[in-house]
């Protein structure tokens, strides 16, 4: 079963309650390169597909194809079954789309779906590396320690170590509560 970002829920949940499953528009939250992204990776995964845009029904346009005409974007059944949406038929597409509709995916869009993610590494000098560099002595760091080097507020804090260290760089991070020191937090040695 295909994990879901929360975003991407949303934007397919969206689609499942539209005629003909578009996806457009995206949340309100959602703009420029982060859209891009987001959307690049569910067109890589399957969930949604670009299909030409009709203009005259009033479909809203996910982006120019150069030669005036747009495109827009469609959950695919692979997208309604990763929120948990049943099909009636096993290969039923969107009301009113043909194979006619159907354009061939952005040059940007990673051409390989199944490819393994990459292994991400925080860049040097950045807030986050000083985090996983306070997190990686022996004795750990507070959240107050954390909140003083990085400027950041207590919620950014957990939220970098739940999001950013766990979910993306899958660091376990642990914690224990230190007499005279309150919680601390580090990464096991390697």
């Amino acid at each position: 079963m295909t994990q879901l970002s929360d975003t991407q829920a949303l934007i397919l949940s969206a689609a499942a309650q539209r005629p003909e499953r578009i996806a457009m528009p995206l949340p309100e939250s959602l703009r420029g390169g982060a859209a891009a992204k987001v959307v690049g990776a569910m067109i890589a995964k399957g969930l949604l597909q670009e299909v030409d845009a009709d203009l005259r029904k009033g479909e809203p346009m996910w982006r120019e194809t150069g030669d005036g005409h747009g495109v827009t974007l469609v959950a695919t059944d692979a997208g309604l079954a990763a929120i948990g949406v049943e099909l009636e038929g096993a290969n039923s597409a969107p009301v009113g789309a043909t194979d006619a509709r159907t354009v061939e995916a952005a040059p940007e869009t990673p051409s390989q779906p199944d490819a393994a993610p990459k292994a991400r590494t925080p860049r040097e000098g950045t807030k986050q590396a000083t985090l996983i560099a306070m997190l990686s002595v022996p004795d750990g760091a507070t959240i107050e320690e954390i909140m003083a080097a990085t400027g950041w507020q207590s919620h950014t804090v957990r939220g970098a170590m739940a999001g950013a260290l766990k979910k993306k760089l899958g660091l376990e991070v642990t914690s224990e509560k230190v007499e005279g020191r309150g919680r601390i937090y580090r990464l096991p040695p390697d």
